[in-house]
């Protein structure tokens, strides 16, 4: 970390299926699909085979487009110079955003049934941020920024002839 900086976030979202997991998945789907759709067209319900086809194409699609949103990353960098958020989208296309620290207000949104929103607001700005942590990480995360921002608009000073110990 470099030496103005004072809260460092890298944000990625978490994906439970490596990429092995994911072909074998797949193999797996396609041969019980396989076999079901080929039990229907010996019986003689030949559609079903079309059907089938286009099932796992789309399950394949939408696997994909899961395992293509890793690629995104999100960071969340604080200094006396300001809070950045950095947005990387899976397709590399990246986004930036500067907020002041003097005006930053930071809040958790509760919804119902649903992870709270994470806001950082300024002005007329709002943003959200974090959308890809649980509840937890999103708290855990909330608790440090506040307390980073509360670091640099009161910094507290050591001054050693001050301290009551030296008599």
């Amino acid at each position: 970390m470099s030496e103005g900086l004072l809260f460092h976030a890298e944000i990625i979202p978490h994906r439970s299926l490596s990429p092995r997991a994911l072909r074998a998945l797949l193999r797996v789907i396609c041969a019980l699909c396989g076999t079901t759709a080929l039990m229907f067209v010996w019986l003689g319900a030949w559609p079903v085979g079309g059907f089938t086809g286009l099932e796992l194409l789309l399950a394949a699609f939408l696997f994909r487009l899961n395992a293509r949103g890793v690629r995104g990353v999100e960071i969340i960098t604080l200094s006396a110079a300001g809070l950045l958020v950095q947005r990387t989208d899976p397709s590399g296309a990246r986004r930036e955003l500067r907020l002041p620290p003097s005006w930053l207000r930071l809040e958790l949104e509760e919804r119902p049934g649903r992870a709270p929103a994470l806001i950082l607001s300024e002005r007329a700005r709002r943003i959200e941020v974090a959308r890809d942590l649980g509840e937890e990480e999103k708290r855990d995360l909330a608790a440090s920024l506040a307390q980073a921002l509360d670091n640099l608009r009161n910094p507290r000073w050591d001054n050693p002839q001050l301290r009551e110990d030296q008599a």
